[in-house]
């Protein structure tokens, strides 16, 4: 089984999986890196995960990227990679999903 926890459907070939309902995010912790040129410089951590439910034997979860480095434990993750892109370069679907080894 695969459920969707980001917001909106993710197209792979020939499977079309919908959004849950259900969100997983993760908040990122910013602290000041100084600034480059006159733009300010920041660095990121990953904080708190919300939305992720409990591992499901047989499930793997669609998340971002960013949720599923946020929780490199995490084998039932998995976070869309080879974006397909319309001509007007708006992702449109991927190829795979990514999980964490």
């Amino acid at each position: 089984m695969i459920t969707n926890l980001t917001p909106h459907t993710v197209n792979l070939p020939g499977r079309a999986i919908p959004a849950s309902g259900q969100i997983a995010r993760v908040a990122i912790i910013l602290a000041p890196a100084g600034e480059h040129d006159g733009v300010p410089l920041v660095r990121g951590t990953y904080g708190e995960v919300t939305g992720l439910p409990d591992p499901i034997d047989g499930t793997i979860f669609v998340v971002s990227a960013m949720v599923r480095l946020a929780c490199p434990a995490r084998r039932d993750l998995g976070s869309p990679v080879e974006l397909v892109r319309d001509p007007a370069g708006r992702i449109i679907g991927c190829g795979a999903l990514e999980v964490n080894q």
